[in-house]
């Protein structure tokens, strides 16, 4: 009887195991099903385009100064060249006068949102505050509408993107960061973009870094004898028809 009853007992336990073993291997799958759904949503802006042709946007984050503005304005009309200007909120405020010659001069203006705050850590609708302030100061000045956004230290997630897109605009990255803000020198700053660029590069500047004047018609220059051609933004990236790989590159879809 005691044998009986161990052995219905150790074939309970292993039956309990067993149950237990299945329920935890479900959670597992179904947790793994999860973080897959996920990457497979993953939102993200574009970072480039997918391009046989030799073409490359040249943008320019203005948030702090504008003195240097002007010049690089000057560099790009001198060389025939188009760029692009994400401004943020408080600049546009500080340097109306400038928003207007930006506009003035053909270049893009992009959104860059009003404060240039780490937009993944807002709300929805502090989100949209965020960038409605910066469509609307814009269409006021220069009757233009932003149709492109960076985020503010390259810091996104699906929520702030669903917002843009809300917005009809495109969230937009960068292929090629020149670090010009850390105060690198003309020649690093060239040699940076000469090894990162190829076509449908995205390259990033600040409008007041130390050595933007003296770097920029250099890597003009550069990009030029190379072949490629610079364009603005809205002349580069696809605004329909299109689809984003998981790296961020931009493919026409028809």
């Amino acid at each position: 009887m005691f044998y009986s009853i161990k052995r219905k007992s150790i074939v309970t336990v292993l039956v309990v195991i067993a149950l237990v073993a299945i329920c935890m291997t479900g959670m597992a799958n179904e947790q793994v099903s999860a973080v897959f759904n996920n990457q497979s949503l993953r939102k993200v802006p574009v970072y480039g385009v997918d391009t046989e042709e030799k073409i490359v946007a040249l943008t320019f984050d203005a948030a702090w100064g504008a003195d240097k503005t002007q010049g690089i304005l000057d560099i790009l009309d001198k060389h025939g060249v188009e760029g692009t200007f994400f401004l943020v909120g408080f600049w546009i405020d500080k340097f109306p006068d400038m928003v207007k010659k930006i506009a003035e001069s053909g270049c893009d203006i992009g959104n860059h949102s009003n404060n240039h705050l780490n937009m993944s850590t807002l709300s929805k609708e502090k989100i949209a505050e965020e960038l409605d302030y910066v469509t609307d100061s814009v269409k006021q000045l220069t009757g233009v509408e932003t149709k492109f956004f960076r985020p503010p230290f390259g810091d996104y997630n699906n929520t702030l993107l669903e917002v843009v897109e809300e917005k009809n605009m495109i969230g937009v990255q960068w292929t090629v960061d020149s670090l010009d803000w850390k105060g690198l020198s003309a020649t690093e700053i060239l040699s940076r973009v000469n090894k990162g660029v190829k076509n449908g590069s995205i390259i990033l500047f600040h409008n007041n870094s130390d050595n933007i004047l003296e770097a920029l018609p250099l890597v003009i220059a550069n990009l030029k004898n190379q072949g490629y051609k610079m364009v603005k933004i809205s002349d580069l990236v696809y605004q329909e028809g299109y689809s984003i790989d998981s790296s961020g590159i931009q493919h026409k879809t028809n």
